[in-house]
């Protein structure tokens, strides 16, 4: 088909679905409201640091089979670290415990009867206990398909869940925890390694990206925020950003790769998701001769911390489901964290420099009432499709969602008439 697919948005959604569509030799425009790629992940120079951090620590796994021919596709792998096997270490901030998780490679759990890679404290019958997500129906919750309490939910699917659904689990879909589980410990460990971004957000996922969609010759203009959709006759016709209206020919069709509430305010006949919730992460400037030459990840329970991130020269805290601390202040948070931090490293409680980056409207909530909220590819209008974590992948809101939603509405589109 003729024309030309205008993408709507430049963060990894969008950027995958630009990226599939350039492959296939369509002619894609890319459009961005904001100076920079990547939306809510990316890298950026941070004065009070003095160094690059980004917006917010997201984990990869190996399971994440899409995000990872992605950044392979675009040469941003080498800015990824992969561990080349499946371990967890955890700290309890409040008993001092210390453990590892390490589930063995294959999808047969014969690791649950070895002692020391359980999780302490637990019995294999309790790793029985998540079965019951997989037959959950659509309103069912996580607390009502499993127990939420008890030492391994406190020391292993509490931290683990949270960090993926990014709400608290006992209001969290059950459908989308057992997907996750299905994608990750479901198949063994071999799919359940760590892949960390030490090389920055940017540099692995964003900048790569921009790159090979410039050398393909794909136009991106930033600053360009759309500010209405017009249609016609069950098609988008115009997109009118401002002080520019570019009118859409009968073979052109668009991505709105967007916010929810943009793409709802632009396509008001569809249902998007409503609630949302934050992330806070802080980040420690870190000079000692300890820190290690490759990244590495501590799970941390029983204090505010839930995922500490050792880069070179660079501590980082990462809690999810913080919307109780968005409005705290910003020393105290920082305080109490390095407490935590220094607890566990062997640091002294002098605080380091810090800086404290909170997204208020980091995911879309994970409940079952959003999850029904969230919006399929395809739209009323024939030529407009969306794009995005927040529609409905059957994953939480993550990189890996997001990339495989970019990359079914580029399929999409190039299959509309």
């Amino acid at each position: 088909m003729t024309g030309t697919v205008h993408v709507i948005g430049a963060g990894l959604s969008g950027l995958a679905a630009a990226l599939s569509l350039a492959d296939a030799g369509v002619a894609v425009r890319l459009y961005e409201s904001s100076p920079q790629a990547g939306g809510r992940c990316r890298s950026y120079h941070d004065q009070t640091l003095g160094m690059v951090i980004d917006n917010g620590n997201h984990l990869l796994l190996s399971a994440n089979t899409s995000a990872l021919a992605y950044a392979r596709r675009i040469g941003g792998d080498a800015a990824l670290e992969i561990a080349p096997d499946c371990s967890f270490p955890f700290a309890d901030l409040s008993t001092g415990a210390r453990w590892t998780l390490r589930p063995g490679m294959g999808r047969t759990p014969w690791w649950i009867f070895d002692g020391s890679r359980r999780v302490p404290g637990t019995r294999p019958a309790d790793y029985l206990g998540p079965a019951r997500l997989f037959f959950a129906g659509p309103d069912a919750t996580v607390s009502d398909r499993m127990a939420t309490d008890g030492a391994l939910y406190e020391r292993l699917w509490h931290p683990i869940l949270v960090a993926a659904l990014n709400t608290d689990p006992r209001e969290a879909s059950a459908r989308l925890a057992a997907r996750l589980i299905r994608e990750t410990f479901g198949k063994g460990g071999a799919a359940c390694r760590p892949v960390i971004a030490s090389g920055g957000l940017s540099a692995a996922l964003v900048d790569p990206a921009l790159a090979t969609l410039s050398a393909a010759g794909v136009p991106i203009r930033f600053g360009a925020s759309l500010k209405a959709l017009e249609r016609e006759s069950g098609r988008a016709s115009a997109l009118v950003f401002a002080g520019e209206r570019v009118p859409l020919g009968p073979g052109d069709r668009v991505i709105l790769a967007v916010p929810p509430r943009v793409a709802g305010a632009m396509v008001p006949d569809i249902t998007v998701p409503l609630a949302h919730r934050a992330i806070l992460n802080v980040h420690f400037v870190d000079d000692e001769e300890a820190t290690p030459d490759s990244a590495t990840l501590i799970g941390l329970v029983g204090g505010i911390s839930e995922w500490l991130f050792r880069y070179r020269g660079r501590l980082s805290v990462t809690v999810s489901a913080a919307d109780r601390l968005m409005d705290a202040p910003r020393e105290d948070i920082a305080r109490q964290i390095w407490h935590e931090v220094a607890s566990i490293i062997g640091r002294s409680d002098d605080m380091p420099r810090w800086q404290i980056v909170r997204e208020r409207r980091a995911t879309i909530a994970a409940t079952p009432a959003e999850e029904a909220r969230r919006p399929h590819t395809s739209t009323p209008l024939q030529n407009l499709f969306l794009a995005g974590d927040w529609t409905a992948t059957g994953l939480p809101a993550t990189i890996e969602g997001a990339i495989r939603s970019g990359e079914r509405a580029a399929d999409f589109a190039r299959r509309a008439t």
